[in-house]
């Protein structure tokens, strides 16, 4: 027989062990709601989309974190290095921008390089000099806080001798920007990089966990004097194994908000598929609408899949 003291304390520990059943309960339903609410990926925006605006004298690098900001809601931003070219050492103007990010709560991605050489060119001291004049913008990545730098893999000659050129190259980069807590992004982006199964395979012959790629739903225009083209599903499917950044390029919206000539739904269903849920980063390259409209027809788009 259970005596009525006994019966006091059962009755504590089950009122107890109830209450903290519930409460478990709650928190797992609050974290249940959490994951259904939270964002599949980030929206970020590459500094690409205002080129016009910038080239007109309308808007200054300075000024980037802070559009991003307050004109279309992002918080995620990816730098263009021609609009700062000879700035990548300068440390006050660097503090400057990480000064501009951080008052207006924006993080600074990655720094896109072009005009520094081709990192497969096939004369050895030209690609040297290519690989050496790259890391002043890991360096100044680095100072950024950025996680990347994007980098291009031009070549010349056959296929596989490309591959062979291109992978030293970017294994050299990589090399140096490893210990800088930096990945070297590829994009496709014109030549043999548009063909998604040539960049893939460079890739994985570079070999480094630092390397990879940053697809970019529109660039897979081999050759576009010709219009030699590959096939945007497919080479984002091959890519984004390797990606560390993914571009959401756009050049054109229906009356319904989709992209003209691509299909969004199809792309970032490749996307997601793969698990990835880091930055999406918007790319206007439209004429019409103006840039800014552009921009925030393209965010809304994607924000479909969020």
């Amino acid at each position: 027989m259970i005596q009525a003291q006994d019966r006091r304390g059962f009755l504590r520990t089950g009122i107890a062990a109830g209450a903290a059943a519930l409460s478990l309960g709650s928190l797992g339903r609050t974290a249940l709601a959490q994951a259904a609410t939270k964002p599949k990926f980030k929206i970020s925006l590459a500094e690409w989309s205002l080129h016009r605006t910038i080239r007109g004298g309308k808007l200054d690098n300075l000024q980037f974190a802070e559009t991003a900001k307050n004109e279309f809601g992002i918080e995620g931003i990816e730098y263009v290095n021609q609009f700062f070219k000879d700035k990548a050492k300068d440390a006050a103007y660097l503090a400057e921008l990480n000064k501009r990010a951080a008052d207006n709560g924006v993080t600074q991605l990655l720094i896109m390089i072009d005009g520094e050489g081709r990192l497969g060119d096939p004369d050895e001291k030209k690609r040297t000099q290519a690989v050496e004049n790259h890391y002043k913008w890991v360096e100044a990545a680095k100072e950024l806080g950025c996680h990347s730098v994007r980098v291009n893999a031009g070549s010349s000659g056959e296929y596989k001798e490309q591959q062979k050129l291109a992978s030293d190259g970017l294994r050299r980069l990589s090399e140096f920007a490893k210990p800088h807590g930096l990945n070297v992004i590829v994009e496709n982006h014109g030549g043999l990089s548009s063909n998604g199964k040539w960049l893939a395979g460079t890739i994985e012959m570079v070999g480094l966990d630092n390397c990879g790629t940053l697809p970019d739903f529109g660039n897979f225009y081999i050759n576009r004097g010709t219009g030699e083209k590959y096939d945007n599903y497919l080479g984002t499917e091959e890519l984004m194994p390797f990606a560390k950044a993914v571009s959401a390029k756009a050049h054109k919206f229906d009356d319904q908000g989709n992209e003209a000539n691509l299909d969004y739904a199809r792309l970032m269903k490749i996307v997601l598929d793969t698990g990835y849920d880091g930055w999406v980063g918007i790319e206007w390259e439209g004429g019409t609408p103006d840039e800014y409209e552009g921009i925030r027809l393209t965010k809304k788009l994607l924000e479909r899949f969020q």
